[in-house]
């Protein structure tokens, strides 16, 4: 199994817990759920489905999740890469795999929302879909070209309004988180827009490093590293507050109140999947999210550990199906009932 390597992680640390989703983190009650039958779990390898390609901000997630949690019970995790259909591959893979507690899915809230809401798909979503615990919660960064002689948000948007249409921006797959944050900015800033579509975030990425678009509300995953770079100017943060590791760069809720394009990423089961066996993966998600190393690796990246209850993952779901909406709403797409 590929284990997930990360360059020197000698970053600024992350402000524990969920600030960002709201999540508590609580007690660690699914510890006490069936603990003695969990004991003897898993007792074959464990199969991680993630519905996106190798290299991504969610895979990344996975495989340090799926590290910490198979040296703690013995047995290899297998990361299964099923991109396609902004997860809807992954998705159904999970649920054509027995419900036996060996195979699980690791991925973003796509296959509960963004996809299902924009298209007839072959399962229930919040029904044979079971949240299991959110590992942690992605950040956003809006990028501009340098050149565009914008020192602020505020100026940005100034400057776009006198050129409606004229400036184009990158976006990674019309259903994703990326494409319905930038969209739901847009919106509440009464921007105008040209939208270049690339297939993922790498290549919009290269295409905004390259000049071909002026913005990018991209990951931190892929931005961070881009934080020194004079060609690259740095304007939000999709996060409800600023981050450690960008503290000189505004959260656009300072200027668009309640605003927030903050992913997150967890584990789901299969319905039917063995209450013991989801407890523990519950249990030790949660415990890879406390863990001072896996707090290290995240911070690099900004992502915010979460370690969530199950309770809580449900709670979230709830609060993102506004949100999700909302952005849909703003980035023009059709939902379906």
């Amino acid at each position: 199994m590929k284990r997930y390597e990360v360059a020197d992680p000698g970053a600024a640390s992350v402000s524990r817990r969920a600030a960002l989703l709201g999540l508590g983190a609580t007690a660690l009650t699914a510890s006490t759920i069936g603990q003695s039958r969990a004991a003897d779990w898993p007792t074959r390898p464990v199969t991680i489905i993630v519905p996106y390609s190798p290299g991504g901000q969610t895979d990344a997630m996975a495989r340090l999740a799926s590290d910490y949690i198979a040296k703690q019970v013995g047995q290899p995790f297998v990361i299964d890469n099923r991109p396609g259909g902004s997860g809807l591959i992954g998705a159904m893979a999970l649920l054509r795999a027995p419900a036996d507690g060996l195979t699980f899915m690791f991925s973003s809230a796509s296959p509960l929302f963004n996809i299902p809401l924009m298209q007839k798909v072959e399962y229930e979503p919040h029904e044979d879909l079971v949240p299991v615990s959110i590992f942690g919660t992605g950040v956003q960064v809006l990028a501009i070209r340098s050149e565009i002689p914008a020192k602020t948000l505020p100026e940005f948007v100034e400057y776009v309004k006198q050129r409606p249409n004229k400036l184009n921006y990158a976006t990674a797959g019309v259903s994703g988180n990326l494409n319905l944050t930038t969209n739901l900015l847009l919106e509440r800033a009464g921007m105008k827009m040209v939208a270049v579509p690339y297939k993922s975030g790498t290549p919009a990425l290269a295409g905004f490093l390259s000049g071909d678009v002026q913005m990018y509300f991209g990951n931190t995953t892929e931005l961070l590293a881009q934080k020194d770079n004079k060609a690259v100017r740095f304007l939000g943060v999709s996060t409800p507050k600023r981050i450690p590791q960008l503290p000189d760069v505004p959260a656009v809720a300072e200027f668009y109140p309640d605003f927030e394009g903050s992913s997150w990423n967890g584990f789901y089961a299969k319905k039917g999947t063995p209450a013991e066996a989801i407890a523990a993966m519950e249990k030790y998600t949660i415990a890879a999210a406390r863990d001072p190393e896996v707090i290290k690796r995240l911070d690099y990246s900004a992502i915010i550990p979460v370690g969530s209850t199950q309770q809580e993952f449900r709670e979230e779901i709830k609060r993102s199906d506004v949100r999700i909406r909302q952005a849909m709403k703003a980035a023009g797409l059709k939902i379906i009932e």
